[in-house]
């Protein structure tokens, strides 16, 4: 029987081993053994497709963090299988494609083991049912894709992209962590399918909103929606295997995914259907009209991957108004919306996978993607050709290709939306149809850009860096079989439909019973209808505008640099270090007084501050034992040689001085009848003394730094006020009764660890946890250290 949690761990384990098998089958393409992992998964896969058609869902729990609902559940069925078939399927192309794109004098462990880390990191987040391993995974698909956007780092670019992408994505995962806390504190339960099962009597709850305004900003700075999409053209300084693979069908899907996913949860409200709605419309339309004005042919895929984004983005929000309304003939209709975004998104990321190493074999074999150099490539790259032709097309919306299918629901979808009488939609529903005919037209405009100034019109081969040839058959199969899907989906779409898509409406409207009523019959010519005018007067007005490209072009000069969201950041991020440089400054004036000054002021100003507002001083010592006279008399010498140690005119007096504190402080330990206590502290205490002794024989005298008067006076508040705190805190622990006290389970000490003394139990079995840490910490540490010294050493060998 197929694990869900197998399939997620596999690409890990494998990732583990590929250096080994690298080093140790250098006659065979490390390449080759990787693709096995996507390639079995998706099998698996495939072969349980019948099943989620057919209802049937998938679940596998690893207890984990139980007492805290933190489990490593998965969940597999109609949502959760479209994306894990893209990850693994296109994955398996983009492996095979990089086999022949990848030099071997490039460093291929180090590439497969990120990609695989990032294809496991991609499904635990659509196969997980826990929040917190969600979020896990999440911030793992970040760091994964930092290090593959990375991966060419001796380009200055790849390492700014790379950062860009990180700070970005990873801000947005922190907010939705915090959505999912408030989730949980309104539910009770990390489960998602336990959520969407108790989430209507929750809708009126105070962290509702910010629960879901959280959410979304971690989908959207994921999906590079508008205006956190400024990190996706940077990330096209990766390899064009990682582009093909993590900006067109999987990483940037992730966002699509969450959004999906929580429709349940946040659809019926009509904050999550305009912030949705309107965010994914500004993206598709910023996206598509700046695709136009780029001259690098993987930065104008970049931008219509952005724009195909928010188009799939916006259709999620469309959809989600069939929440709103509850099951009806009316709200069926509205459902439609979703199953284009579903659509599409498969649609896209075959088109868009198959353009992308379109583009690289250009780049790989005439060493440039400026549009400005190219031209004529037709003639003698005609496989190549072919697959960019059937790509385009498809992503302008044109039959005979899938595109064209999902554009056109699309389209369906804005005009009946507009005329919804929820949300005051027929008042400003109209926006929707207009902005996806605009935004529409200029997607056309970049896909005739992409076909005519590559490939058609006269050769410039003076301008190329290599003679013009067709790429080797090896990074052509992977284009061709995505190509063949493109036409394939258009001629067969409702296989698409009964057997993949219909079982994700499931999982997106579970409270509206039969899917097949959510399943609408897909085909190539539906009448003459208000989408199919709509496409014919994209293609009419796309061409004249692309005729007419050079007249209207310089508009694009008119929108001043200073003024975008990537000034902002760089602004930010200048900002950020020249303010931190500052600070750091400040506080590290290399000596030892200024950081104890600095870490005792933060404690007396935090937690004195926190608990003195809160009430937590209290304190009762009428129920006290009597203090003795002894007692007063240990405390008053205690007392004199802490302030005698002030005055102390060399080292041997000061180390004499704190003796004389720490033998009291073990006499104290006699009084209150702990005597292993007492020893350990004299014994202790006699060694520290010796030792303090010996060294500061060696040392030459002592001579006290002068300090000005404010300092000083500074010390002194500082030093009261810490005592003086540390006291407070003691006397009020002493009557705080609010918690159970721990005292009673260590009470089982000899059942639990074999020790008769519950303070030899403590110390030797329950601490040794802690000390086994501990030591594996400076383990690790001790092995980092080692292989710094040892990589050091073998470059001195090197070079001798």
């Amino acid at each position: 029987m197929f694990s869900v949690n197998f399939a997620i761990i596999l690409p890990f384990i494998i990732a583990a081993f590929v250096p080994f098998i690298y080093r140790r089958f250098r006659f065979i393409h490390i390449g080759w053994f990787v693709m096995l992992v996507p390639i079995t998964l998706f099998i698996l896969l495939a072969r349980l497709i019948p099943s989620v058609a057919s209802g049937q869902t998938f679940t596998d729990t690893y207890q984990w963090i139980p007492t805290l609902d933190i489990n490593f559940t998965t969940y597999l069925d109609g949502l959760s299988m479209i994306f894990g078939l893209l990850i693994t399927g296109v994955g398996s192309l983009v492996i095979l494609y990089s086999i022949f794109y990848l030099s071997t004098k490039e460093s291929l462990q180090h590439f497969y083991v990120y990609l695989l880390l990032f294809m496991g990191a991609m499904l635990g987040v659509v196969f997980s049912d826990n929040l917190m391993v969600l979020y896990v995974f999440w911030e793992l698909t970040s760091v994964s894709s930092f290090l593959l956007i990375a991966f060419w780092n001796h380009r200055k670019g790849s390492r700014l992209g790379a950062q860009k992408a990180m700070l970005i994505t990873v801000s947005g995962g922190v907010a939705m962590l915090v959505g999912f806390i408030m989730l949980h504190t309104m539910t009770g339960t990390f489960s998602i399918r336990e959520i969407i099962s108790s989430i209507s009597g929750f809708t009126d709850h105070a962290l509702f909103m910010p629960a879901m305004i959280l959410v979304l900003l971690g989908a959207f700075t994921k999906s590079a929606q508008f205006p956190f999409h400024i990190w996706l053209p940077d990330a096209m300084e990766a390899p064009t295997p990682v582009s093909a693979y993590l900006h067109s069908a999987t990483m940037v899907k992730a966002g699509i995914y969450l959004v999906a996913r929580f429709t349940p949860v946040f659809g019926g409200d009509q904050v999550w259907f305009w912030t949705v709605s309107i965010v994914g419309m500004i993206t598709l339309f910023w996206g598509s009209f700046n695709a136009v004005k780029q001259t690098d042919l993987k930065a104008l895929l970049a931008y219509s991957t952005i724009s195909q984004l928010g188009l799939i983005m916006s259709l999620l929000g469309l959809g989600s108004v069939a929440l709103h309304i509850g099951y009806s003939t009316e709200s069926v209709i509205y459902t439609q919306a979703t199953f284009a975004a579903l659509f599409h998104m498969i649609n896209h990321s075959t088109f868009k996978g198959a353009l992308f190493m379109v583009v690289g074999i250009v780049d790989h074999g005439l060493g440039t993607r400026d549009i400005r150099r190219l031209g004529g490539l037709m003639a003698l790259m005609p496989f190549t050709f072919t697959v960019a032709v059937i790509g385009s097309l498809s992503m302008a919306g044109l039959p005979p290709f899938n595109g064209f299918l999902s554009k056109e629901m699309f389209f369906a979808a804005t005009v009946q939306i507009s005329n919804a009488d929820v949300f005051s939609l027929q008042t400003f529903g109209i926006v929707f149809p207009i902005v996806a005919w605009v935004a529409s037209i200029f997607t056309f405009i970049y896909c005739m850009i992409f076909i005519f100034k590559t490939f058609l019109g006269p050769a410039q081969p003076e301008k190329l860096d290599k003679p013009i040839h067709e790429a080797p058959m090896g990074m052509l199969i992977s284009p061709l079989i995505l190509a063949a899907f493109v036409v394939g989906i258009f001629f067969f779409p409702n296989l698409l439909g009964n057997y993949i898509l219909r079982p994700a409406m499931s999982s997106i409207y579970p409270t509206f019973g039969d899917a097949f009523n959510l399943t609408p019959s897909i085909s190539a010519w539906h009448g003459v209808k208000p989408e199919l005018l709509m496409t014919i007067g994209v293609v009419l007005v796309g061409a004249i505008l692309y005729k007419i490209l050079k007249k209207w072009k310089p508009i694009y000069g008119l929108f001043s640099q200073k003024y975008t969201f990537n000034t902002l950041y760089n602004n930010v991020l200048s900002l950020s270090e020249k303010g931190s440089g500052v600070v750091t400054r400040g506080y590290m004036t290399g000596f030892l007084k200024d950081y104890i000054a600095y870490i005792f002021g933060f404690f007396i100003i935090v937690v004195g501050g926190f608990l003195f507002y809160s009430g937590a001083f209290s304190m009762d010592i009428s129920t006290n034992a009597p203090i003795r006279l002894y007692e007063v008399i240990l405390v008053a010498v205690m007392a004199i040689a802490a302030f005698a140690m002030l005055f102390a005119k060399s080292r041997m007096t000061a180390t004499l001085l704190n003796g004389v504190l720490g033998y009291s402080i073990a006499i104290f330990f006699v009084i209150f009848r702990a005597p292993d206590l007492a020893l350990t502290q004299l014994v202790v205490e006699s060694v520290t003394t010796a030792l303090f002794l010996l060294a500061f024989s060696h040392l030459p005298d002592w001579k006290k730094e002068k300090t000005t008067i404010k300092t000083k006076w500074i010390n002194g508040i500082i030093s009261i006020a810490m005592g003086v705190l540390v006291m407070l805190i003691g006397l009020s622990v002493l009557n705080y009764n609010k918690f159970e006290t721990i005292s009673s389970y260590f009470e089982d000490a000899y059942e639990l660890a074999g020790g008769a003394n519950i303070v030899n139990a403590i110390l030797g079995d329950f601490r040794g946890f802690d000390t086994m840490l501990e030591v594996v910490v400076l383990f690790i540490a001790g092995l980092g250290v080692y292989t710094m010294i040892k990589l050091k050493s073998e470059k001195g060998g090197d070079k001798e």
